[in-house]
This record gives structure tokens, C-alpha cells and sequence, in this order.
């Protein structure tokens, strides 16, 4: 599994030139808002896609593949985007970026993020998937706190510790402000760029 990226799904995500395949997810994530999880079918998505079930069934064996793959997608572009800001040299550049970018994604598609945390429990794939670009974040979170001058370790008030923290808080806050406006978002971003300064030391 490629240290810089968040794994894709068994049966991957979307490949350039697929354009069944990319249908397929475009859909499954428009019927998320339509229907929610438990309503939409494997029908109603190849339908969407303008495809058979049989066809469907070549490019995925069931839904919860389906939304696997779209998650992947959406995780895959959040990370592309918030990966080179958190590499910055400046912690406060790499902190206001990253969010900011964060933003921009649960506003496009917090539908989709919202079902890949309520789905991690109860399908494995997704599961995996979802903790593993924890871990990433964890880890780049880390790296900008260390570069602030927060201590490296295994203590509480050490790097890692207070990334695995700041992490899980952003997610969750993030979880309920993406089912208000944008501006109940842009609020909850600042707040959570707020406690990542003073986790860092930077509110000086």
C-alpha cells in the first residue's frame, strides 16, 4: 500500500477513459442525497448510470462496492489537495491551507464523507479505507506540530499524540458543521485552525 496516498478499493476507483465506470460513481454519489444509503439499490444506480444491473456488476459485485470506490475518490481528492500544504515549510501557511482546502472538499462532497464515517463500522472496506487516510493526515498533522517545536514522542503532550487528537476532532467537527450552511462550516474550520495554533505553540 503506497505510503502517500489513501488505498483504493479492491476493485479500484475511477480510471481515466472509464467513462462507465466514472458514471457509475457520479451516480451512486447523486443518489446518496436523493435516496441515502439504505434506500438506493444496485437498480437504481445502474439505471442512473445509464447501464444494466449485469453490466454494473462487471465493474462492482455489490453496493457497499460501490460506495467503497466512491469514498476512495473522494479521500484520494482530499488528500491530493491537502498533502503539498501540509509539507510547508511555514506551520501557519501549512495549517491555514490545509484547512481551507478541507473546506472546499466537505462543501463539494460532505454527503459522501458523512457516509464513509457512519459506513466505517459496518463495512470493513470502508473501514480500512477511512482509517488508513487518518493515519496519513495523523502523520502530516505530526510533521507540521514538529516543525512548530512540539516535542516528538509517545507522551500525551508530545507530536503524535496531539495529532491523533487533532485529527479525530477536525473529523468529527467537520461531520456535523457539513449538514448546516457553508458559513456553519467556514465557522467550525476556524475554530478547529484555532486549537491546531495553540496545539502548535503559534497563537503568539
Amino acid at each position: 500500500m503506497p505510503a502517500d496516498r489513501p488505498a483504493r478499493s479492491r476493485r479500484g476507483t475511477e480510471r481515466k477513459g472509464d467513462v462507465r465506470e466514472r458514471a457509475i460513481l457520479d451516480t451512486c454519489e447523486a443518489l446518496l442525497s436523493q435516496k441515502g444509503y439504505d434506500a438506493m439499490t444496485v437498480g437504481d444506480i445502474a439505471q442512473g448510470a445509464g447501464i444494466t444491473r449485469g453490466a454494473l456488476y462487471f465493474y462492482f459485485g455489490s453496493k457497499p462496492e460501490v460506495v467503497t470506490a466512491l469514498v476512495a475518490r473522494t479521500v484520494e481528492h482530499l488528500w491530493e489537495r491537502s498533502r503539498a500544504t501540509a509539507e510547508a515549510d511555514d506551520p501557519r501557511r501549512a495549517i491555514a491551507t490545509a484547512m481551507r482546502r478541507t473546506v472546499e472538499l466537505w462543501n463539494e462532497h460532505g454527503l459522501v464523507m458523512r457516509t464513509a464515517i457512519d459506513l466505517s463500522l459496518t463495512v470493513p472496506e470502508i473501514g480500512e479505507l477511512w482509517n488508513h487516510t487518518a493515519d496519513l493526515f495523523i502523520a502530516a498533522i505530526t510533521a507540521v506540530l514538529e516543525r512548530a517545536g512540539v516535542r516528538a514522542g509517545a507522551e500525551p503532550e508530545q507530536a503524535p499524540a496531539m495529532a491523533r487528537a487533532l485529527c479525530w476532532m477536525i473529523e468529527r467537527t467537520f461531520y456535523h458543521a457539513s449538514q448546516g450552511s457553508p458559513e456553519v462550516l467556514r465557522e467550525a474550520s476556524s475554530t478547529c485552525e484555532h486549537i491546531w495554533l495553540i496545539s502548535a505553540g503559534l497563537t503568539a
